[in-house]
């Protein structure tokens, strides 16, 4: 992998056509979004470069994307980002600790294989970007309630809703 010349533009999409749709959410319900990655390091272009031109290539035409060596949280808290979409655990249990930001666990697996600590903590989980983005919209639909994107989100994942505030670390 790290011989390969600009290896991350010739990955597929783990999910056909899920860029295209995140972009086209993106722009037609006005959501920023922010791509983080810790991709190490290959033969040609810097990963930054070879990230943005793969979102690029499949649809995501101005894609805003940072390089990650430290804590997703950190970044999560100091962008203030309400909503942080990853597949990985470590990820999502830094988002939580370091942020105020709500972790979306992508958990392709059997969905009873969840680590427990992640629910406890309050990441929720779903299986599949496709079930995130249209967990999302429907979270971002406020409908006739006047709760949080964020009180609405738990309440989608299944989570505890007017829960106290978690401890920060």
């Amino acid at each position: 992998m790290q011989q390969i010349e600009n290896f991350w533009e010739t990955l597929d999409e783990t999910e056909p056509g899920i860029i295209q749709r995140l972009a086209d959410l993106a722009r037609v319900r006005r959501w920023e979004t922010i791509f983080l990655t810790s991709r190490p390091r290959t033969a040609g272009d810097p990963v930054q470069i070879q990230s943005q031109r793969w979102l690029r290539a499949h649809g995501f035409e101005l894609p805003s994307l940072f390089v990650v060596s430290t804590s997703r949280g950190k970044i999560a808290a100091a962008l203030e980002l309400d909503v942080v979409v990853d597949d990985r655990p470590e990820n999502c249990l830094d988002i939580t600790i370091d942020s105020k930001a709500r972790a979306v666990l992508i958990w392709r697996g059997d969905q009873g294989a969840v680590p427990g600590s992640a629910r406890r903590l309050g990441i929720g989980g779903v299986a599949s970007v496709g079930a995130c983005l249209d967990l999302l919209v429907e979270a971002d639909s406020p409908g006739t309630d006047q709760t949080s994107l964020v009180e609405r989100l738990k309440r989608l994942l299944r989570l505890k809703t007017g829960e106290p505030e978690r401890a920060r670390a």
